[in-house]
This record gives structure tokens, C-alpha cells and sequence, in this order.
């Protein structure tokens, strides 16, 4: 695959004039295409590969020159799409000599965000795009494709974090490459797919606030118990006192964000139809069923940000030093 330059905010940002951070731990910056589709939940849930083509671009940032094939994490946006929580991210594994790929979903679907309105996309479907961007890095000649890892930031989060589904891997990933490792921030974890707990083997690893409304870290109690039980290799990770984007610095107090739609008060499960229902009133799922409230607050939180920091490169570290 050819690479070619599409302009997207992150690399935009970067062209503007890279941060000092930047400069000195990203030797090479690449925007590539990620060929992925449009699907609906339904169609995704199905097994539908027929949805309508679409290219999206992702940044590729390779902290150091030189032939050495370099692990690497896929980042995936929340629903206010690409932004310094992200770059930041970005910059803490580039200084660990890790590449990384933020992969923007939106733009070329002609959205800026999805926070007011989270039907203009499936949540699930975005895991296509992480598959997709999987696909494109494992045949790139810096990256090893052993040890590319995801993660993902509350809607991302759930292409990051479901991703390691074996059923979902074995409908619409690479055949021969699968994700070294699952991270997700602040995760709605309130739907219930089927087979959900037959995962990859790979690990998993959630952090989330206690004090989230946004995504109430319940339901991923619920989950990570459940993959536990299965025998997957995943920890839920909790900080009191935490809200929603609590690693967003840029958010210097708490805000609340009234038009934004949360399903914090809804119970979901997948039904035998590849639909997903209220689980309450057994009805199709929409964005306008009763259960779906506004309102919800972020907040950032830096004793959670900086315990999710260590955490998360102390898991990186050892996961990418094995063979």
C-alpha cells in the first residue's frame, strides 16, 4: 500500500510546530490510509462486510531511525474525537522507544464528534477501523508485528478493550496477526455481546473513575468478572474519587456537558438476531429509548492520571519484552 498524506487535526497540530516533548522523542511522522467501511451495529453483529467503503487516515509516529522493527499502540478517539489526551499518550510511549498510530474515525465520515448525537456511529463498527489499522501496521517495515497493542479512550475504548473477542477478531481481522494487548480508559462496558467472554488470550486492562456518570465503572465490574471466570487475563483498575477523561489536563475543573447522551442508566445485551435490546423492556436498542439521559461531567483527576500512567507503561514494558 502506497503511502499518502491526508490532512487530519492530529497531523495538522504536528506540522504546526511539534511540542518540545515531540521533538525530541519522534524521529519520523507518517500519515497512512486505513481502507475501512461503514457498518451499523446490526450489520457488524451479523458478520456484514458489505457496508460502504470508506478511507480514513491515522498518524504514524516512530520515536527512533533505523532499522529495528519497533513495537507499537493503536489509539482510538472518544466521542469529542482526537485531542491533547491522545497526543499526550502518544508522547509518553514515543519517549519508551514505542511507535504510535492515532487513527481518526471521524473525519472522513464527515463528523466532528458524536458527543450530542452517538447514532451518527456504532460503536462496534469502529472496531473494523482498529482491525483495519492493524492490518496496515503489521506490514509496515518498522513495526513488529508481534507486539502491536490498542487502546482506547471511552467510545474507542470499546473497540479497544472488545477487540479482543475472538469471535469479533475472527469476523474482521488480519488472519495472521491479532492485538498484543487491550487497554481502555474509562470504558462503557454496559452491553452484553454473546461470547463475550471467549477472548484472543490476550491481555486486557480497564482503568476507570469511581465518580464516572458518563460510563458508571459498574457494568465493567460486571465484565471483567466474567472474563475472569472465563480465564481471560484482565484487570479492572478503579480510582475513587475519578470522573469521566479524568487523564484530560486540559479540563481544569469539572464540567458538565448537558447535551451530551449517556446510556450510564441503560442495561444492553445482543440478541439472538445480531440486535442489540434494552434488556429491561426486550426492545431494539435506539439512542432515543427512555433509558438514554444527558448530562453527564468529565473531569481530570491527576493522582488517577499519573497511577494510570505507571500502570499502564509498567504493563507496556512487560508486555512488549515478551517473545
Amino acid at each position: 500500500m502506497k503511502r499518502i498524506f491526508i490532512v487530519c487535526f492530529f497531523a495538522v497540530a504536528l506540522a504546526a510546530g511539534p511540542s518540545p516533548a515531540t521533538a525530541q522523542t519522534v524521529a519520523r511522522t507518517e500519515v497512512w490510509p486505513v481502507p475501512s467501511m461503514n457498518l451499523s451495529t446490526e450489520q457488524f453483529l451479523r458478520g456484514d462486510k458489505n457496508g460502504k467503503p470508506v478511507t480514513l487516515a491515522g498518524v504514524l509516529q516512530i520515536p527512533k531511525l533505523g532499522p529495528e522493527k519497533l513495537p507499537a499502540v493503536i489509539l482510538i478517539e472518544s466521542s469529542g474525537g482526537i485531542g491533547s489526551a491522545e497526543e499526550k499518550w502518544a508522547q509518553t510511549f514515543n519517549a519508551m522507544g514505542i511507535a504510535t498510530f492515532v487513527l481518526d474515525s471521524f473525519s472522513a465520515r464527515n463528523l466532528y464528534n458524536t458527543v450530542d448525537d452517538q447514532s451518527k456511529l456504532s460503536y462496534v463498527a469502529m472496531m473494523v477501523d482498529a482491525y483495519r489499522a492493524l492490518g496496515v501496521l503489521a506490514e509496515h517495515p518498522r513495526i513488529d508485528p508481534r507486539h502491536i497493542a490498542i487502546m482506547g479512550f471511552s467510545r474507542g475504548a470499546v473497540a479497544a478493550v472488545y477487540s479482543a473477542s475472538d469471535r469479533f477478531r475472527k469476523m474482521y481481522a488480519p488472519q495472521n496477526v491479532r492485538f498484543d494487548a487491550h487497554i481502555g480508559l474509562y470504558t462503557p462496558c454496559n452491553v452484553v455481546y454473546r461470547d463475550e467472554e471467549k477472548t484472543t488470550g490476550k491481555p486486557i486492562r480497564l482503568f476507570h473513575g469511581i465518580a464516572d456518570d458518563y460510563d458508571p465503572v459498574v457494568a465493567c465490574r460486571t465484565y471483567v468478572a466474567k472474563l475472569k471466570a472465563a480465564g481471560a487475563d484482565a484487570v479492572l483498575t478503579e480510582y475513587p474519587g475519578a470522573d469521566h477523561a479524568y487523564d484530560e489536563a486540559t479540563l481544569t475543573r469539572r464540567v458538565q456537558l448537558p447535551r451530551a447522551q449517556t446510556t450510564r442508566n441503560c442495561a444492553l445485551a445482543e440478541n439472538g438476531n445480531g440486535q442489540v435490546v434494552n434488556s429491561r423492556t426486550g426492545k431494539v436498542f435506539t439512542f432515543d429509548d427512555p433509558c438514554v439521559e444527558r448530562g453527564p461531567h468529565l473531569g481530570y483527576n491527576d493522582p488517577a492520571y499519573q497511577a494510570t500512567l505507571k500502570a499502564v507503561r509498567d504493563f507496556l514494558t512487560e508486555t512488549f519484552d515478551r517473545p
